[in-house]
């Protein structure tokens, strides 16, 4: 019966390039015995003079290692793949590792000034070199890396890595959206920064890191908040975009806009220990809107600032989009089109699921509504602020400090989850999470005056909305939450 064997990328060269061979066989070792016999330059690889299998190449069927089974009894069916995986050696070269200076070429002795009828100078040949020996790249492939331009929306956690990445490839063009600065609390993952960028602004810090990486590559800024008004002239001006936001609106914006632009969406997410990646709107593929065609309610899903994210988890994922971007100006390989691909960090895990095209979808579909950007934080249910005057709304650190001190009678409402309790908390203030706050009203007094407080005022304004809508009347949010009290009245309390 026919049954498929999986050849390693080191072993390709000696099957003709194929990546999988379909045998007839009812064995492990009748199959790769007739794999031998069908391509005879992959023998010395797969077997000793002696006929048996070397030590280094291990079998599996399946998910199953079978190294210590009997492969001549082992059976195979129709169903069943067969992997070859043969220790790889890589990361070091070699006459580094032993000590030895490795030799100058001719090309270094002539130094970078040297003339060069090929595309690229002799510097560039030297600092693309692995990519230039790979058949999937070579001198062609280079130079279709160089020519590209590619925009990232956000220099955060995904941005980082995809930049650092891009960059250390050889894209020629590189545009970056942003207006944060960068905050202590990034540099737990935004590996594009150090301590010394702390307070400027990202774009700066992010530009002057990409140039020390590779001085070939463009890399241009853009100092704004991406809006329906400035996304299609934007992406109007590169090939590809990589989507490292994290909030729905722009989400959407970023997938409408590449869809209306006929630009290929690289697109991640990450939150807590768990990652996605896929590519949209690309020719015949889904877009995001066919994966999720509605936002969930705002507030229901938090943000990695509310939330949390294993420091290392954007760098996995933003790495998954720089291949997929690499893959698509190379046309190389399988891009994530229609498939979603779910990582789980803390089992080590990745599974694809395929997506389809819907063919209701209102922005890719045959029958398309949407013809414009719309506005995107109504779309996603982001009310605009509460009616009233900021004063009536809030109140400033130092002004709840003040009467606290006064002795006025205050309830202090903490919205924020357990392990954020434990990291601070103001004294006197009662715990009652976001999410579980629709069932604690009963335990609330309307009369009582309550100020509420979350990290930095954001959830705790979504908590100040919920209790005016029960008919709480004197009820407060805390300008900027304990951070701001932190670094506002009491500096014994952390920042985070």
């Amino acid at each position: 019966m026919p049954v498929k064997i999986l050849i390693p990328t080191p072993l390709r060269p000696y099957t003709a390039g194929a990546r999988e061979v379909e045998v007839e066989a009812g064995t492990v070792d009748e199959a790769l015995r007739r794999l031998v016999e069908t391509y005879a330059p992959i023998r010395k690889h797969l077997y000793a003079e002696d006929g048996r299998l070397r030590s280094f190449v291990n079998v599996y069927v399946n998910d199953e290692d079978i190294r210590y089974r009997d492969k001549e009894r082992t059976p195979v069916g129709e169903k069943d793949v067969v992997s070859i995986v043969p220790s790889v050696a890589g990361g070091t070269d070699s006459r580094v590792a032993v000590g030895v200076a490795a030799p100058r070429t001719a090309a270094q002795r002539a130094g970078p000034e040297a003339a060069s009828p090929l595309p690229l100078s002799h510097e560039e040949i030297r600092r693309y070199s692995r990519h230039l020996i790979m058949p999937e790249v070579g001198l062609t492939g280079q130079v279709m890396l160089k020519e590209a331009s590619v925009l990232l929306i956000g220099a955060g956690g995904l941005g980082s890595p995809l930049a650092l990445y891009l960059a250390a490839a050889g894209v020629g063009r590189i545009g970056i959206v942003d207006f944060d600065v960068v905050d202590e609390s990034n540099l737990q993952r935004q590996i594009l920064y150090g301590q010394s960028d702390v307070g400027k602004p990202k774009l700066d810090s992010a530009r002057d890191r990409l140039r020390e990486v590779n001085h070939h590559v463009a890399v241009e800024t853009h100092d704004t908040r991406l809006m329906s008004q400035n996304a299609l002239e934007l992406f109007g001006r590169y090939d590809i975009v990589a989507d490292g936001t994290d909030n729905f609106p722009t989400r959407y914006l970023v997938n409408d806009a590449c869809v209306l632009a006929g630009k290929p969406n690289v697109y991640g997410s990450i939150f807590r220990f768990e990652g996605q990646a896929s590519v949209f709107a690309a020719k015949d593929g889904p877009c995001y809107r066919c994966l999720y065609p509605e936002p969930p309610p705002a507030g229901l899903v938090p943000s990695c600032a509310e939330g949390g994210v294993l420091g290392v988890l954007p760098g996995i994922v933003g790495l998954i989009q720089a291949t997929e971007v690499i893959k698509l100006i190379l046309r190389q390989g399988e891009p994530l089109v229609g498939r979603l691909l779910l990582f789980d960090a803390l089992a080590m895990s990745f599974r694809t699921l395929k997506l389809r095209k819907n063919p209701d979808c209102p922005i890719c579909g045959p029958n398309r509504t949407i013809h414009r950007l719309i506005d995107y934080e109504a779309f996603c249910g982001i009310e605009p602020a509460i009616a009233g005057a900021p004063g009536d709304l809030e109140i400033a650190p130092r002004a709840l400090r003040a009467k606290l001190d006064r002795g006025e009678e205050i309830f202090l409402l903490d919205v924020r989850e357990p392990q954020e309790w434990d990291i601070a908390r103001l004294s006197g203030a009662t715990l009652v999470p976001l999410g579980s706050l629709p069932y604690s009203l009963g335990k609330l007094n309307t009369a009582d005056e309550i100020v509420a407080y979350c990290r930095s005022g954001g959830r705790s304004m979504k908590a100040l909305q919920l209790l005016r809508e029960a008919g709480f009347r004197k009820v407060k949010n805390l300008a900027g939450g304990i951070n701001a009290w932190a670094e506002q009245v009491d500096r014994s309390l952390p920042r985070y």
